[in-house]
């Protein structure tokens, strides 16, 4: 969902995101800005689908930016923790709890920050009652992930290495990979999808449970969807923030998370936030 602090420094272009982001904005995006700026409420409730502001990979990356800037300071483990409260939120919303027996969510998380995202999804599940487990194959040693592994491990949830260690779950969340995710057209695909991931999105595949991807299906391309051809279609998709360009061509379920955008940020994008009900941090769109 979101790039590294360190990330950002490297880049050098925080003083320049919001001068980069307004420019990115087509002409639709402003046409429905112009339209609010006239006086007429637009927020993502009142459109349908297909006219929803979808991000691009390089819109979504000066989002982040904006974020972490100096004028609005959000921190990487801050939205990395609002993140996983969404996805956790809209999993429990559309996949309630059975008074009789709990549901097994399985939290598969890669190693960037859109596996932080799961991390943190599967901490708050427990404590809303799910048996949960996590696949995390290649664990990340910066301190943030270390510290959130280990709120894991004091709640005894079962962290595992390879998917043949898992039992057959209800519900999957596919945490591996963001909207940074880049495939080198060169290498055949099983190669291009850093392993073991290749492997561990082909038996989500073919699992019957309910997958529900984070922000982006993992193995697709952000801007243009399936197009490597990986096959994986989940059943539900959380957008965080606001859906990227890949999501206009889902069909399933799919919800919106992340009920913290500054408002005056939402403005100097161009795009409206969703007018989401009550105190509720999700909303679904479709």
């Amino acid at each position: 969902m979101y790039l590294s602090s360190s990330a950002l420094t490297l880049l050098g272009l925080v003083p320049f995101a919001k001068v980069a982001v307004s420019s990115l904005f087509n002409t639709k995006y402003q046409f429905l800005y112009r339209q609010r700026k006239q006086g007429f409420r637009i927020n993502m409730s009142s459109l349908s689908f297909s006219k929803l502001p979808f991000l691009s990979q390089e819109q979504a990356i000066k989002v982040d930016q904006l974020l972490m800037g100096s004028q609005y300071s959000f921190s990487v483990d801050q939205l990395m923790e609002l993140a996983g409260l969404a996805v956790a939120l809209a999993v429990a919303e559309q996949y309630p709890l059975s008074s009789s027996c709990p549901s097994h969510v399985l939290c598969v998380c890669g190693p960037g920050n859109n596996g932080g995202d799961g991390l943190v999804a599967a901490r708050h599940l427990f404590h809303f009652g799910y048996r949960v487990s996590i696949l995390y194959p290649k664990k990340t040693e910066q301190s943030l992930f270390q510290s959130l592994v280990k709120q894991l491990k004091v709640l005894d949830i079962p962290i595992l290495s390879a998917w043949e260690q898992i039992q057959e779950p209800d519900i999957i969340i596919d945490a591996i990979f963001g909207f940074s995710f880049r495939v080198d057209p060169s290498k055949p695909l099983k190669e291009a999808i850093r392993p073991p991931f290749y492997d561990i999105i082909q038996s989500l595949k073919a699992s019957s449970a309910q997958k529900v991807s984070v922000d982006i299906p993992s193995g697709w391309d952000v801007n243009e969807g399936d197009i490597y051809c990986v096959g994986f279609v989940p059943d539900m998709l959380i957008s965080l923030t606001a859906p990227k360009r890949c999501a206009s061509s889902f069909s399933g379920i799919h919800y919106i998370g992340g009920r913290f955008i500054p408002p005056k940020l939402a403005q100097e994008l161009g795009f409206i936030a969703p007018q989401y009900e009550g105190t509720k941090l999700v909303k679904r769109v479709q």
